[in-house]
């Protein structure tokens, strides 16, 4: 057996050795076509499949290299990936990736030909976005948000601003709407052009029983936990924790997919709180008791009833069959239709949101667009009726990857025509594993139980990230999947109800901040601040998604092992901008820690804790602390 491992590696270590011949997998032509590459000369088959062109087959040149070239397409974001000799796998030359809780698919983006985008990172001010944890009792555990602030939010401290929740689909996550909606620069760029009002927009997680550490033994017995943990929990979260105009005039709530389900039954079930409501790509019940059947009433209380879809999307029978119950109760909607943006993508979900957010919180502008509203139009008979099998074809029954046992960890990849299959760890060597008569390949490891770390799949000598975790390491090109047992101690699933604090994003200066709870310090107390380096390959995100910097930090403050502190990628100097605190400075030298002094995440993890728990507290610099 140890020669045969043997033997493996070194086969492996010539398969993989054929990668970097190529610097770019994407090359968008000046004729809108685009040419797909990809190194791997120890493939049988390559495919590419993209959203524009459906799975198109690669051809093999001399070198290695596979390509093809489709399109022309459309300007836009689409989502894509290779398949190889069978079996899908993320692009790993691409930095930009698609967040699910299952398929992995990298992001190509077109730009317009002269012409700017709605999603396009313009050279003007961005706001900031802020990743958020909080103790869900609906959940009885901890779940998470992501928070985007307008660029004004750090500057003008006496304003309170509206606020729209917006919902991403079926297995997306919370980071979706932020990483391929771009919500964040589709407003900032409207805010520039002063085309739409400011706002805080709120991304939640729309499949909390997920994050539990344990699946629920029956999760329809725990009821509608998405609404309950919206209502009674992330929204007082946020606004106790934000500055917001806490009024349903002052409230928004849309979504895609099953979020748009989810924003609608929340909205029309909540019209005290909610005021302006959109839904992307989707529809929602029509037996919610006590709200369709007074549209008088309804009408007054909506400012905006937003409906968007494409004709060519397989909900389109079952939206259009919405719209026109709404028309016959008497109800108000605007109905917007696109049938060039390929079906159920979000595509579509950037175009409706380019096209709603100018319209939220702006009673004029509304107000108008609902007195332009047309009726649904007839239906042509050839819709696509939306039924379980449907619903079952698009959302097969998940493989389970990883599962933490009190055995060990179990890793599964269903590749039922791979050869040979292993599990590549950043600590110790690629182990095989074995496959049954489905086609599932697996294998268990009883030690690193309560370790965090970034592992991938070798499937015939190609790397595969986890399809089945939706924990991906954020660093550039190649993308491990990351494994982190919720039992950990410093894993947010395992901890109670305590306070947390937040990561945020500074898009202008490409730098990560975690500032601690600070309001349970008994007063004010100068924090202790901590630079951490990411190291090759990493981004501003890595040491916070694979090296849970912000939860050790809010671990041992709850333990009263550390107080406030603040942690940053970037630089601590007084006047540092970009709405975050001034650090550093005063004749006092900040801790740094680098990643690229240790060789895996636990290793980094451990430095950190050692840090964190022997600070000393800081002297008071000359200038006090205050934000910028």
């Amino acid at each position: 057996m140890k020669h045969r491992i043997i033997t493996l590696a070194l086969s492996l270590t010539g398969m993989l050795a054929c990668y970097g011949q190529i610097e770019k997998s994407t090359i968008c032509n000046n004729d809108g076509t685009v040419t797909f590459q990809y190194q791997n000369d120890s493939a049988k088959e390559v495919l590419v499949d993209v959203q524009f062109a459906g799975r198109k087959p690669m051809t093999k040149e001399a070198n290695g290299v596979w390509s093809v070239t489709l399109g022309p397409a459309a300007p836009d974001m689409y989502p894509y990936c290779f398949v190889v000799d069978g079996v899908s796998i993320m692009d790993p030359l691409c930095d930009q990736y698609f967040p699910n809780e299952g398929f992995k698919n990298s992001l190509l983006e077109i730009p317009g030909k002269g012409k700017a985008l709605a999603h396009d990172i313009k050279d003007v001010e961005h706001g900031s976005v802020q990743y958020i944890h909080y103790y869900s009792k609906s959940l009885g555990a901890t779940n998470q948000a992501i928070v985007y602030l307008p660029p004004s939010y750090m500057t003008d401290y006496q304003k309170k601003y509206p606020v729209f929740y917006l919902i991403s689909g079926t297995t997306d996550t919370e980071e979706v709407y932020y990483k391929v909606g771009r919500v964040n620069y589709i407003l900032d760029n409207l805010l520039a052009e002063k085309k739409a009002k400011e706002m805080i927009i709120v991304l939640p997680y729309g499949n909390p029983t997920k994050l539990l550490p344990q699946a629920p033994a029956n999760p329809m017995a725990m009821g509608d936990v998405f609404s309950k943990d919206l209502i009674d929990d992330l929204m007082p979260y946020i606004e106790k924790n934000f500055r917001t105009a806490n009024n349903r005039d002052n409230r928004a709530i849309g979504g895609f997919s099953r979020g748009g389900n989810q924003a609608l039954a929340n909205g029309l079930r909540n019209l005290d709180k909610f005021s302006y409501l959109c839904s992307y790509s989707s529809f929602t019940s029509t037996d919610i008791p006590g709200v369709y059947d007074n549209a008088e009433e309804l009408n007054k209380k909506l400012h905006l009833f937003w409906l968007g879809i494409g004709t060519d999307d397989f909900l389109y029978g079952t939206g259009r069959d919405y719209m026109e119950f709404l028309d016959k109760k008497g109800i108000r909607s605007v109905k917007v239709f696109t049938d060039d943006k390929y079906g159920h993508t979000w595509m579509n979900a950037k175009y409706f949101l380019s096209q709603t957010l100018p319209l939220l919180f702006n009673k004029k502008a509304s107000e108008a667009a609902m007195k332009d509203a047309q009726p649904a139009p007839a239906a042509k008979g050839d819709e696509q009726p939306f039924t379980p099998g449907v619903m079952a074809r698009l959302f097969p029954k998940p493989i389970i990857s990883p599962e933490f046992t009190p055995q060990g960890t179990i890793f599964r990849f269903k590749a039922p025509d791979a050869k040979n299959v292993m599990l590549e760890t950043e600590m110790k060597a690629p182990v095989p594993m074995t496959k049954d008569e489905e086609g599932v390949w697996s294998v268990t490891l009883s030690d690193f139980m309560f370790e965090t770390y970034e592992y991938n799949f070798i499937v015939d000598g190609t790397r595969v990230a986890d399809p089945s975790n939706m924990y991906l390491s954020p660093s550039q090109g190649f993308k491990r999947s990351i494994a982190d047992n919720p039992a950990a101690p410093f894993n947010y699933a395992s901890q109670k109800d305590i306070q947390h604090g937040t990561v945020s994003y500074d898009l202008n200066r490409n730098e990560a901040w975690y500032i601690s709870p600070m309001n349970n310090q008994g007063g004010f107390s100068m924090p202790n601040m901590v630079r951490l380096v990411p190291g090759e390959g990493d981004t501003m995100e890595s040491w916070f998604t694979v090296g849970g910097a912000g939860a050790i930090a809010d671990k041992l403050i709850a333990d009263g092992k550390l107080g406030a502190v603040i942690m940053t990628t970037g630089e601590m100097n007084f006047g540092g901008g970009g709405g975050m605190p001034m650090m550093g400075g005063g004749g006092f030298e900040i801790p740094t820690l680098r990643a690229d002094d240790f060789k895996t995440w636990g290793q980094r993890r451990r430095a950190l804790f050692r840090l964190l728990t022997h600070l000393k507290p800081p002297k008071m610099p000359e200038m006090p602390f205050m934000p910028q």
